[in-house]
Parts: C-alpha cells; structure tokens; sequence
C-alpha cells in the first residue's frame, strides 16, 4: 500500500515539474514576445509587472507578486479541496515563479496571431499536466476546480468570462490589440484543459452482458460508482438478456470497458456522453 503511495506520489511530482517548466518556457518564449496576458493570477501577475515599469518605472519580479497574489486561494484550496492537493498546486506556483525569473526570454516568432495561438496551446497542456497531477496551476484555477467540486460540473468555460475585466484594463493602459490576441490565447488555452482534462464530464454506460453481476463490481471497485441491473428481451433472438447502467466519471470509461471486455468479450457496451445529472454522484477526491 505504501509502495503504491509512494508511486503515485512521485508520478504527480513528475507530472508537476514537468508543467511548471512548460508553462515558465511558455511565458519566456510565446506571452512576453507578443506582449499577452494568459489570464488568471498568471496575466494578472504580468499586467503588474508592465504596469510598475510603464508607469513607476521598477521591475517587479514575477515570482513575489504571484506567491502574494495566490496566498488567499491557497488557504481556501486547503481549507476545502484537500492537503496534498494544496501541496503539489503550492509547489506548481513556486516552481513556475523559479523558473521563470531564471529562464531567458527567448523569441520564436514575432507573429502576435501564432503566439496567441501556439502559445495558448502550450499553456492549456501545461496546465492539463498539472491537473492530470492533481493539482493545478494556482490563482483562478483553485476557484475554477472549488466550484467544479462543490456544483460537480465541468466550470472551464467560466474562467474564460472571469478574465474579461482583467484584459478590459489592459486593453485601457496597453492597447487593445494586445487585449484581444490574449482572449484567443485564453480561448485556445481553456479549450485545451476542456478537450484533455475530463474529470469533470459524465458518460453513461449502458453494457448488455450475460455476467451482470461481475460487470457491476467492475464497475463499483473501479469508480466506486453504483449500478442497475436491468432485465430485458433481446429482439433478434428473443432471449432474456441482462444490461447494466451506470453514470462514470468520462477518465473512468476507458478502464471499465478494458475490464468488462476481459470479463465478457461478447458484452455488448454504448457509452453516451452525459450532460447533466440530478441526485448523488461519487466524485474522486483531488487528494
């Protein structure tokens, strides 16, 4: 048990370290080159810093104006989402400050559109590592996965609108070319985390089988996701036929269709992507 601890606790340490250089390269590379503000505590942190040298000509470092500004959402993530997860997002927050205040800045193209683009994919990849790590990159991402855990819906999309006032004050200051080659980014980013990240998305699962039963322990011992067993006429046949139904977490399908197939390589399985549900439904904590 402590071995499989242990494995997974380096897998999110790796996957952790991993989207904190990518996401410091990123904004070396792409966001400063073409003068973009990603959004969240990230943009808002670099709107600070070309604000304090526009203006009060001082150069703010990165890392101490981000620490500062997720201090709040820190404590709500440790309060509310769990102790680990708020471990690893910490340590997501320090090593993307670290990295980039040490990493150059080094210009690939000056063309804003294919930095807004490109740029916003790499973001959103980074940032699909560090939830695929349980954690996530801090700032509006904590609020973002609070809400998800508390309504249980896929909140994504809402972070794109929670950024407008930020881009609105920097269209005012900077020019409001710049403000809208960051909504693409924004747009191209979230879209990534939406397409990668499926924790949030519900399947169903409706799985014809002649082992009802095995298949529903499958499913229990896998998700902790109940079942119902439903009894039925197969037309073609006219055979008494067994179908199990189930609602499954969208990370959750692939796995427990590998499984049923290892029980019941004839079962017959239709997985329907699920908009909304209404009464209980097991989500996996983040720790």
């Amino acid at each position: 048990m402590k071995t499989s601890a242990l494995k997974s606790d380096i897998k999110r340490l790796v996957f952790i370290v991993a989207a904190s250089l990518i996401m410091a390269v990123n904004i070396n590379t792409f966001v400063h080159a073409g003068g973009l503000y990603p959004g969240g505590f990230n943009g808002l942190t670099l709107l600070l810093q070309k604000i304090g040298k526009e203006f009060l000509n001082i150069s703010l470092p990165f890392s101490v104006i981000n620490y500062t500004l997720n201090a709040f959402v820190i404590v709500l993530a440790f309060k509310v989402i769990g102790k680990k997860f708020t471990f690893y997002t910490t340590l997501m927050i320090v090593l993307t400050g670290i990295f980039t205040d040490l990493i150059p800045s080094i210009v690939v193209t000056s063309d804003v559109l294919l930095i807004a683009v490109f740029g916003g994919i790499i973001n959103g990849f980074a940032m699909s590592l560090c939830l695929i790590g349980a954690a996530c990159a801090g700032g509006t991402d904590i609020l973002v996965i609070f809400f998800s855990e508390k309504h249980g819906i896929d909140t994504w999309n809402y972070m794109l609108l929670g950024n407008v006032a930020m881009l609105l004050v920097a269209g005012v200051l900077f020019g409001w070319d710049k403000a809208l080659y960051s909504i693409i980014f924004q747009y191209t980013s979230t879209q990534i985390v939406q397409m990668l990240h499926q924790r949030y998305k519900k399947h169903t699962l409706f799985i014809i089988t002649d082992h009802p039963n095995e298949v529903y322990h499958i499913i229990a011992d896998n998700t902790n996701h109940g079942a119902t067993i439903f009894t039925g006429t197969g037309c073609y046949e006219q055979e008494k036929r067994k179908m199990v139904y189930s609602v499954v977490s969208s990370d959750e399908v692939k796995t427990i269709v590998n499984k049923v197939r290892q029980e019941d390589k004839h079962a017959f399985i239709n997985s329907i992507r699920t908009d909304q549900i209404t009464g209980r439904f097991y989500q996996r904590p983040n720790d």
